[in-house]
């Protein structure tokens, strides 16, 4: 079944853990991307039991096009394993409530680790929200915060840890 929406939504470094007391939920997430251009991109997402892939347009402000597919876990794995652009992003996404919002603060694992953000989703690009205390600076038109630049910040550290590891042994 297809799900097509307008995603809306901003998104901040979170700045203290003052959000954790308040946390009604959390999920592992793996993703990775198969494709990424000037005109859209392409991820395989599991979360827990269930897999996606979505396609997403690009972005018009905050908003943007989202076409999401679900698809088995077994497929997504295959892809994650051997299709996406290596290495594969991993974080934890917690749930929490604020001011009538739902929050996601996703907290990453492995070369992004240390990173925390925070992304509220919106019905309208105007809408008015309460800020919680525990974000900080607003990184939403900030590239280097969306998830597939971070998967390409790994990719690059990946690929220079690798090089300077044949040139050690002299390869």
């Amino acid at each position: 079944m297809l799900v097509v929406s307008i995603e809306i939504e901003r998104k901040f470094l979170v700045i203290s853990d003052d959000w954790r007391p308040l946390v009604r939920g959390s999920q592992r997430v793996c993703q990775g991307y198969l494709a990424r251009t000037s005109r859209g991109k392409i991820r395989i997402r599991r979360i827990g039991k269930t897999a996606f892939l979505t396609v997403k347009g690009p972005r018009k402000g905050i908003s943007r096009t989202e076409f999401e597919y679900p698809i088995t876990v077994d497929d997504a794995e295959e892809m994650l394993g051997t299709i996406c652009v290596q290495p594969i992003l991993e974080k934890t996404r917690y749930e929490v409530v604020h001011a009538g919002l739902t929050w996601e603060i996703d907290v990453f694992t492995g070369d992004a680790a240390g990173l925390v953000l925070a992304e509220v989703e919106l019905k309208r690009d105007d809408q008015r929200f309460g800020m919680p205390s525990w974000v900080g600076r607003e990184v939403t038109h900030d590239e280097r915060y969306r998830s597939s630049a971070i998967v390409l910040r790994k990719q690059a550290v990946h690929h220079a840890t690798a090089e300077s590891e044949a040139l050690r042994l002299g390869s």
